[in-house]
């Protein structure tokens, strides 16, 4: 079977005491496990080429799909919305302060004037108004 290729491989891992074990629901009986998340594909993919007797190279794409350990799980979701939440008000942030160059500007306004209205350099006003 070493030419065959998979498609799309669905990798469950979860935290087993001090290891991450790695399931694979799709090749039953498909085991593994490793000492850290960054191994699981490298490992997954040895598992299969291994069990279905085929080259690493025609494992179709791996989606690991990881269940972080109870204790953390609400803490990792909660990490995750203000993140969102942050590079939302960035963004918001970012599109304001370009308003604000460019009603200063066009008020009149030297770049170093509006630099000093909004704590910035002329220069960034400069690249502010480019961007």
């Amino acid at each position: 079977m070493k030419g065959t290729e998979t498609g799309e491989i669905v990798v469950e891992v979860e935290r087993s005491g001090r290891w991450w074990a790695i399931h694979i629901p799709s090749i039953g009986g498909l085991f593994s496990q490793t000492r850290r998340l960054d191994q699981v594909e490298a490992m997954a993919t040895e598992a299969i080429a291994l069990l279905l007797d085929i080259d690493e190279a025609g494992i179709g794409p791996l989606v690991v799909r990881i269940s972080p350990p109870a204790e953390v799980r609400d803490l990792l979701a909660e990490l995750e919305e203000r993140g969102e939440a942050t590079r939302l008000a960035r963004t918001e942030e970012a599109a304001l302060r370009r308003r604000v160059a460019e009603r200063l500007i066009a008020s009149g306004l030297s770049t170093r004037d509006a630099g000093a209205l909004m704590g910035v350099s002329h220069q960034r006003v400069s690249q502010i108004l480019a961007g």
